[in-house]
């Protein structure tokens, strides 16, 4: 039996990529920029008759209730009952939340999804005595088993998980409220996403460029213009709009975060954050030693503020400059083609293996590239389908944030395919934890190809400038996310009232601590109290700071990587590559200590400092030649 499938899908670093407005309603977009759903069930008719099958199937899990410690084989048949069942769970989940990604609008989509929901809820609930009965069986006679019966070797993993949890495993019936307790705690999410992509009233703005309606992905376009009265219009609309519905944005984090405060007191953790952390086996000190590394170094992130406001030329930075492109009249557009063809050249590093397997996927269709109405903001890729492939959403818009993105995804999708070609299906799915190692691996490897392509001093600050900020964005930006999760958990959990008001002043706090507003390094304005409502990650319960944290390795994995193929070796690759085929057979922790990083100490972390103060001391060199050249 797979660990409990979290049903997590992979974001992007940034909520809401950019939309382009040029390509229409989804109907008229070509099929090749679509994903092939079809590769998971042909028809939507097979999807229902999939679903009412393991449905069905689900009363009968009750006969194996009593009899696990029977024998070996009749272990093994209890467990490969579930298997089956949560085999076919993770492929109509995904079907029907893709479905409804493709257009938010649409109710039937939703309905698919809801009944994939009530599957999970329902499986729970009908396999909630399995733990409980494990752990009233003698250690000693569950490994026993194992060494018996060579079929069990599948859910090795899985078995010595549910011992590890035996502190925080209820009894049956205990177990089966929690359980189907899930299917609230989830409410605070559903309920946000619908308001948040498919409901809320996203103004009609005039730029100088024209009216647009002011969503999600057009703020992430518009707040990126380099016309200062574009930009603030941008933010005031936009940050407007979400202010208008503080208070109910409020009600449905406070949900989802009751609903995680409750999931931890009920299995008796210190914590939601130990609760959460708990899941991967990751140590909460990690978690901890993560926010107290960036915020001692925020003088880094600090520097990185002036020299933008330095390149821009402003007299004062705000937060709404921090979008702005760096660099002006450089070519940095492309077309999807373009970008894919692009990202195959950028992973070569990883063997012509890994390159063959992404240009098929890219052949074949995993990825719905382009934006639409209603489609769903932002960006992931996939992690339940095993047996078929994984498939990526994308909103591309042809900037470098969208090329980069391309990227980021495709080391999720790759992870994946890699994990299920050399796992079963138990141990396929992977901890969130080294996930993101793989996607931000791909962006460093995009950005030192692309650093080699350049020709002029402008593409290269505009790349080391774009780097930057992704840096700013993943290391610094997530752990600050990370920092006003904890504290809004740790309100919860004093009983303290959590409404959009409070969570706004919070949050403007954190804002400007991590900026520098009151030492004069960017201006924060109280406007910018609400852009928690527009984060998405505040809901997956304590996820962001693995952003921080795969940064953090990947930067390490890359810089070895680059030195070993240059020295003729591939012992680093092969390393990297075997962690990615590694699935969960082993815990987070070393499976990275296994690619060469230790994330317990802060090391891994100051290298990756010591890189961004790097590519500082590159723009800055090359920005004292621009001006010697002017001179």
């Amino acid at each position: 039996m797979r660990k409990p499938i979290h049903y997590v899908l992979a974001f992007a670093i940034l909520a809401g990529l950019p939309s382009t407005g040029s390509a229409g309603e989804r109907s008229e977009i070509p099929e090749k920029y679509k994903w092939r759903l079809e590769d998971i069930y042909a028809t939507e008719q097979i999807w229902q008759q999939t679903l009412d099958a393991a449905s069905a199937r689900l009363p009968g899990l009750a006969a194996h209730r009593g009899h696990l410690g029977d024998s070996a084989s009749a272990l093994l048949a209890g467990l490969d009952a579930v298997n089956a069942i949560q085999m076919d769970l993770a492929k109509l989940y995904t079907y029907a939340s893709c479905r409804s990604d493709e257009d938010t609008r649409l109710a039937r989509p939703r309905e698919l999804k809801q009944g994939a929901q009530k599957l999970g809820v329902d499986l729970g609930a009908a396999i909630s005595w399995v733990r409980p009965e494990i752990l009233s069986l003698d250690p000693a006679k569950v490994r026993g088993f194992l060494a018996q019966e060579p079929k069990l070797a599948p859910y090795r993993v899985y078995l010595e998980e549910v011992l590890r949890w035996k502190p925080h495993t209820l009894t049956a019936a205990e177990e089966q409220v929690a359980a189907l307790a899930g299917d609230l705690t989830d409410t605070g999410q559903t309920s946000y996403g619908t308001l948040k992509d498919a409901d809320l009233p996203y103004p009609m703005v005039k730029f100088s460029s024209g009216e647009v309606r002011l969503d999600a992905a057009a703020f992430s376009l518009h707040r990126a213009s380099k016309i200062k009265a574009d930009r603030d219009l941008a933010f005031q609309s936009f940050f407007g709009a979400m202010k208008g519905y503080e208070r109910t944005f409020g009600t449905t984090l406070n949900a989802q975060v009751k609903g995680h405060v409750f999931d931890a007191k009920v299995h008796r953790f210190d914590s939601a954050l130990d609760a959460a952390l708990f899941q991967n086996d990751i140590p909460t000190n990690v978690y901890t030693q993560l926010v107290a590394d960036v915020r001692r170094s925020l003088p880094t992130l600090f520097r990185l503020l002036k020299l933008r406001q330095r390149m821009l030329g402003l007299d004062k930075l705000r937060y709404q400059d921090l979008y702005v492109p760096l660099v002006d009249k450089v070519n940095l557009h492309f077309e999807p083609d373009e970008a894919r063809a692009i990202t195959l050249e950028a992973v070569a590093p990883l063997g012509a293996s890994y390159v063959a397997t992404l240009k098929s996927g890219f052949e074949s269709r995993w990825t719905d590239f382009l934006p639409s109405p209603g489609k769903r903001s932002g960006a992931y890729s996939t992690n339940g389908v095993y047996g078929v492939h994984p498939f990526q959403l994308l909103n591309f818009n042809g900037q470098y944030l969208d090329l980069s993105t391309m990227a980021h995804e495709c080391g999720h999708s790759m992870h994946t395919f890699l994990s299920c070609q050399n796992q079963p299906f138990q141990t396929s799915d992977y901890p969130t934890f080294v996930a993101e190692v793989a996607s931000t691996l791909n962006e460093n490897l995009l950005l030192h190809h692309m650093l080699g392509k350049a020709k002029d001093d402008g593409t290269r600050l505009a790349l080391l400038g774009n780097y930057l900020d992704n840096l700013r964005g993943t290391l610094f930006r997530q752990a600050m996310f990370a920092d006003f999760e904890l504290q809004v958990h740790q309100r919860a959990e004093r009983g303290e009232p959590l409404t959009g008001e409070a969570l706004s002043a919070l949050y403007l706090k954190l804002l400007r601590e991590y900026h520098g507003h009151d030492q004069g390094v960017c201006q924060v304005d109280d406007l910018m109290a609400v852009e928690w409502a527009y984060i998405p990650h505040f809901y997956l319960n304590f996820y962001v700071f693995q952003y921080s944290t795969s940064i953090v390795a990947s930067t390490s994995i890359a810089k070895a990587l680059r030195e070993d193929l240059k020295a003729g070796n591939t012992r680093v690759r092969d390393a990297y590559l075997g962690m990615l085929s590694a699935g969960s057979s082993k815990p987070a922790i070393d499976l990275l200590k296994g690619a060469g990083v230790d994330m317990t100490t802060s090391a891994p972390f100051d290298k990756a400092i010591a890189e961004m103060n790097g590519i500082m001391d590159d723009m800055e060199k090359i920005l004292a030649h621009q001006a010697k050249s002017k001179k």
